[in-house]
């Protein structure tokens, strides 16, 4: 991934963020990432870390229209993922995503709900959905700019994701083809 893609990323993210009224702290540390397949603008997600303690983590994540964040689980991560403006989907499976299709409970803004394992869920804005433990998903903005939040148990973003695809990395490879404007979470 070219730094120059990220660092236009993180300038959009940063405009978007400023013009719905999120400030972020001034240490905030940046994750951009096109998980390693090399096309940011249709699999690429822009996070920022809010808080990263022992017991739990907070992220603000901002992505573009149609831009997916690739099916995935987590082993030991409970998250809920909170649309704050725009619109997201999110597919959601109980297993192996296309094995099982019986009906699952996911919690939704807070209530139970029966879905079907491989349905397509559309939050608006103030809406989450709660991930638990081996729930596979994948989610994507059907809005033109989406800011997603995420609160979740402790965070081990190399340890505790869990890709259908296995030409995913989490962190990108990073082409330096112009100054950083922030130092990301995979520089260190």
């Amino acid at each position: 991934m070219k730094r120059s893609t990220i660092n236009n990323a993180i300038k959009s993210a940063t405009t978007f963020f400023e013009s719905n009224g999120w400030v972020l702290p001034h240490n905030a540390q940046w994750d951009v990432t096109d998980f390693g397949l090399g096309d940011f603008q249709d699999c690429g997600l822009v996070l920022v870390n809010l808080a990263e303690e022992e017991e739990y983590c907070e992220k603000l994540m901002y992505a573009q229209q149609n831009q997916v964040t690739p099916m995935h689980c987590h082993a030991q991560k409970k998250e809920d993922i909170i649309v704050r403006t725009g619109v997201m989907a999110i597919e959601i499976w109980k297993g192996v995503p296309g094995k099982n299709t019986s009906e699952i409970e996911v919690k939704i803004t807070g209530e139970y709900q029966k879905i079907r394992s491989g349905d397509i869920v559309e939050l608006k804005a103030g809406e989450r959905v709660t991930l638990t433990p081996g729930l596979y998903h994948k989610f994507w903005p059907t809005t033109a700019e989406c800011i997603i939040g995420e609160v979740s148990t402790a965070n081990d973003d190399v340890n505790d994701n869990f890709f259908t695809n296995p030409d995913i990395g989490r962190y990108s490879e990073i082409e330096e083809d112009e100054q950083p404007l922030v130092s990301l979470l995979s520089d260190h």
